[in-house]
């Protein structure tokens, strides 16, 4: 007897669900909050909190001292209430970094204020603007065991004067975040605002483990290419219970650009991403790429409202880039007042330098939504593969947009659609086959995929 199209579709993406269980297992891992046995104030270090004098001397210094704890269970730095002004410093392991309520760290706007670092290389220069960039105001490279938290303290980076150099193409090196984490493990952000970042708010790259919850990000409409939250060549990253208002991407995953991110080599993989509140006014509320080099996969996003947003749901690459996007589920998303729904190009992105190699082909697969809803919604989907890398097993299912024009557009892309609305693509009707993939071997896990 011929299977109904229906359960077809709900055994594949059960099956989906189950081999994907890697990443929806990453939000369920418990973080200890077991409090330091040390704990000293920034005022012992001659901090002023009245937002005019400079502080990063005693951040450096308190941080120094706390350093000597680390192999005694830790220590905590607390920030009482106030406006600390400083410029960048650097954390150290086994530390919990305690703002206050009413306690707000905030960035110098003086560029002198900040050091100036090696680009990532994964990205062989910086991201604006050859050479060099501006290392961010929170740092942490090769820690284990950090904290940062808070009873809803603040992070400003007074992002304006970063935007207008951007815009006037008067900076000297890439834009700085307010937090970045290199090559480090066991992160835990958690119960605290960010405004006005200058570039990205929360950036873990290279990094295990990490887990963000319970923040609230928000900068001006016309921030420029300011994203909220970027893992990037990272694992086992939990993003939940969150809002973020952004002026470009809510949410980026990221892997290493062209060539810099292949020979790197490190994915973005068991990512889960749940319970977030999300607005975007010039870019996507979520999006995966373009600089995707390294491979995105193993990602489960569930329980969104996406609103106010050019694009919903974005996945971006471009010849040149390698890697791939692949083993995504999505599902229980709700949009309202989005321009675009679904968008996936493979035409979208910059290249570093001309030493990118035009047959490094992205390969984007297996990427599965169920369960969205839409009102006010522009266009339903812009799906538009490369014609030599199409892209496949692109796979929907109840997914129900009032769409404002036009529905769909799709080229050089196959998969499987059941009760969608609008009517999808020819491409995206296909057989529901499409949504296994060899035997269902593609749903075990990265590592089962590594032959595709």
């Amino acid at each position: 007897m011929k299977m109904p199209v229906a359960l077809v579709w709900l055994l594949a993406f059960s099956i989906l669900l189950i081999g994907g269980e890697g990443s929806n297992a990453v939000c369920k891992e418990s973080f200890k909050l077991d409090p330091r046995p040390h704990s000293v104030s920034i005022l012992e270090f001659g901090a002023v909190g009245d937002g005019k004098a400079l502080n990063t001397l005693a951040f450096q210094n308190a941080i120094f001292y706390l350093k000597s704890f680390a192999d005694k269970g830790g220590a905590q730095l607390y920030v009482p209430p106030g406006k600390w002004l400083t410029g960048s410093f650097n954390l150290t392991s086994h530390l919990t970094l305690f703002l206050e309520k009413g306690a707000t760290i905030l960035a110098s706007p003086d560029p002198s204020h900040w050091d100036v670092v090696s680009p990532l290389p994964s990205y062989g220069r910086g991201v604006e603007l050859p050479g060099k960039r501006y290392r961010s105001l929170i740092n942490g490279d090769n820690l284990i065991d950090v904290i940062i938290t808070g009873d809803n303290g603040t992070f400003d980076g007074q992002g304006a004067a970063w935007w207008e150099w951007l815009e006037s193409g008067s900076l000297n090196y890439s834009r700085p975040h307010i937090i970045e984490f290199v090559s480090s493990k066991n992160i835990l952000i958690s119960n605290l605002t960010f405004l006005n970042a200058p570039s990205i708010n929360i950036h873990p790259v290279y990094c295990s483990h990490v887990h963000i919850h319970k923040v609230l990000i928000e900068t001006s409409v016309d921030s420029p290419y300011v994203l909220g939250v970027s893992p990037d060549s990272s694992d086992n990253v939990c993003l939940e219970d969150s809002t973020i208002n952004v002026g470009h991407d809510a949410v980026s995953l990221k892997s290493g650009w062209d060539q810099y991110g292949i020979n790197y080599g490190r994915p973005t993989t068991a990512v889960h991403i749940r319970n977030l509140s999300l607005k975007s006014p010039t870019g996507a509320g979520i999006s995966f790429g373009s600089e995707m080099s390294g491979g995105i996969s193993d990602v489960t996003v569930e329980h969104l409202n996406i609103h106010g947003s050019l694009v919903g749901i974005a996945f971006r690459t471009t010849r040149g880039r390698g890697g791939y996007i692949r083993n995504i589920t999505i599902s229980s998303i709700d949009l309202s007042s989005v321009d675009t729904a679904i968008f996936a190009s493979g035409h979208i992105g910059s290249h570093p330098d001309d030493k990118f190699d035009r047959d490094a082909l992205p390969v984007v697969t297996h990427i599965s939504m169920r369960n969205i809803t839409g009102q006010d919604i522009g266009l339903a989907g812009n799906i538009t593969g490369i014609g030599e890398a199409p892209f496949t097993s692109i796979c929907l299912a109840d997914i129900h947009l009032q769409t404002r024009s036009d529905s769909w557009v799709c080229s050089n892309v196959s998969g499987f659609s059941d009760d969608v609305t609008p009517e999808p693509c020819s491409e995206l009707m296909s057989s529901p086959s499409s949504c296994f993939g060899g035997g269902g071997s593609i749903y075990g896990g990265d590592a089962a995929a590594q032959s595709w």
